[in-house]
């Protein structure tokens, strides 16, 4: 019962982000909005046991990258807002913030892979997102960027072989603190 609640959790983000798309010339500038939106009706219809928790995040990022890519948009240049977008709708909707952050980093870095993209880069993108969601409405901008970090080389470490070196080497470089958060999650 649990799988197929979120199985149609993802298919209604799809649908959702597929349609608000069509004709939409400015992806990016949308994106936020429309996954915002999507996810916070989406979860409002699948009841309140489901929008709480980091399946409920996972769930919105996987169909939301999934519409994304079934309308041939970039997915690298949409994962930021993507992720906004989630932790936004998963916290207005009663989740916690560092669930919303946490689903939300380690899918986008599992569809990353499924779909061939570096993942390193779309790391870079889902950690920004989690901290751009996160200062927007007022929360703790220091423990998102820890939670978003730590995510994200777990998923990376579940993914295995050199995806988890991308990932690391990448946040490290492109996100501030992230190196220090790495060391100190190795000891």
């Amino acid at each position: 019962m649990i799988f197929s609640v979120f199985s149609r959790l993802v298919n209604g983000v799809k649908g959702g982000v597929k349609a608000g798309l069509k004709g939409v010339t400015d992806i990016s500038g949308a994106i936020i909005g429309l996954v915002k939106n999507t996810a916070i009706t989406t979860l409002k219809e699948s009841g309140e046991f489901i929008s709480k928790g980091v399946e409920a995040a996972a769930s919105i990022v996987k169909g939301a990258i999934s519409g994304v890519a079934d309308v041939g948009e970039s997915v690298i240049g949409s994962v930021k807002g993507i992720v906004i977008g989630t932790i936004h709708g998963v916290t207005e909707s009663g989740g916690k913030q560092e669930e919303a952050v946490k689903g939300a980093v380690t899918q986008t870095i599992h569809s990353a892979k499924e779909l061939g993209l570096d993942v390193g880069e779309v790391a870079v993108e889902a950690v920004k997102g989690s901290i751009e969601a996160v200062k927007t409405t007022g929360g703790d901008v220091g423990g998102a960027t820890k939670e978003s970090v730590i995510a994200a080389v777990n998923a990376a470490k579940d993914i295995g072989g050199e995806t988890t070196k991308a990932v690391k080497s990448s946040l490290s470089t492109s996100i501030e603190g992230a190196k220090d958060i790495i060391e100190k999650v190795k000891k």
